[in-house]
């Protein structure tokens, strides 16, 4: 038992370091030795837990990354309340509680696809698989809306799922440009006056 638990912890390690590396350093320049100095391990310990590089960024993006934004994006959307104050707080609340080195550092998940989304096909599926979660969980969120008429019944639930996924991964990638939040404020304030438009 003793010896599945220090295996377990091992390739957790692994897994936690590499999410660490390819989200600072970013996924093609993180090699295996660069893992290996991290985690100081041997590579054999990396190789009895995963086949290959390929295999531990596939691990990544559906151990690390899709439980980030599930937690973080998907999860809230499923509360209860009022739809326009969960789409307020999600897109727009949220935001700003990120650390400093999260701001300046964008999406893990935009990172993935803006680096691999387009030269893996195993990488893109599970990384669409994600976006999929997210945009049907809006959606369902959107036409609850609709049902309690706190959002207008003209707009397209898609479409506007859609939207508000992509002007969060924009503002996130846009941010590593700046070195203030002069650029995220212009978001807010862009997005929640879109928000106001499509609420009852």
């Amino acid at each position: 038992m003793l010896q599945k638990q220090k295996s377990e912890f091992t390739k957790q390690l692994i897994l936690d370091e590499s999410f660490k590396l390819f989200y600072k350093d970013g996924f093609k320049t993180t090699s295996v030795d660069k893992i290996m100095v991290k985690t100081q391990l041997t590579k054999g310990a990396f190789y009895h837990h995963y086949k290959n590089k390929k295999e531990l960024g596939l691990a990544v993006i559906k151990l690390k990354i899709q439980k980030r934004v599930y937690d973080g994006m998907i999860s809230p959307l499923y509360n209860p309340g009022n739809a326009i104050d969960i789409l307020k707080q999600t897109f727009l609340e949220r935001i700003k509680s990120f650390p400093l080195d999260e701001k300046q550092s964008g999406c893990p998940m935009n990172n993935f696809i803006n680096e691999v989304g387009d030269s893996e096909k195993i990488y893109q599926i599970a990384l669409k698989n994600i976006v999929e979660e997210w945009k049907s969980a809006l959606i369902h969120l959107i036409e609850r809306g609709k049902k309690e008429n706190s959002i207008l019944q003209s707009i397209s639930s898609e479409a506007t799922a859609i939207y508000l996924i992509s002007a969060f991964e924009g503002i996130r990638g846009i941010r590593k440009l700046y070195d203030n939040d002069d650029i995220l404020d212009q978001y807010t304030f862009g997005l929640s006056a879109y928000i106001n438009q499509i609420k009852v």
